[in-house]
């Protein structure tokens, strides 16, 4: 088994696909702006995440078309430098909710959330101390 992805779904999708590409940077696989879905992928990494719209998995799940509540996912990105990332993404619209600041002696986190609310995690591994 390999895990292929892990995919958000969204309702606003254009919001969320200029977030993810325009203000965090990353790397869209097609181009597809207004969806219905579209992977993205870090400048480095095998990782990578999609976005499809809500609605379409609505039609085939139809329970996905009730209101969301709460936070339900939790993108987590790893950056090399966290405070110049910091710098660079509210350069361009991002809003940073809590950091950066240290969560252990090994990590370094800040969080933001995207246009639906998902939270993402953008953390700084730190060299072992001592």
């Amino acid at each position: 088994m390999e895990l292929a992805q892990v995919r958000l779904l969204v309702s606003d999708f254009a919001a969320c696909y200029r977030f993810y590409a325009d203000v965090l940077g990353l790397k869209p696989q097609s181009g597809a702006t207004e969806g219905p879905y579209e992977k993205f992928s870090p400048a480095t990494g095998s990782a990578g995440m999609a976005l499809q719209d809500r609605a379409m998995m609505a039609e085939v799940l139809g329970e996905l078309g009730d209101p969301v509540n709460g936070h339900r996912s939790l993108v987590v990105l790893r950056v090399d430098d966290l405070d110049a990332y910091c710098d660079e993404i509210t350069s361009r619209g991002a809003t940073l909710l809590h950091g950066p600041v240290p969560m252990t002696d090994r990590l370094r986190v800040a969080y933001l959330k995207d246009p639906e609310g998902n939270l993402v995690e953008l953390q700084q591994w730190l060299l072992l101390r001592g």
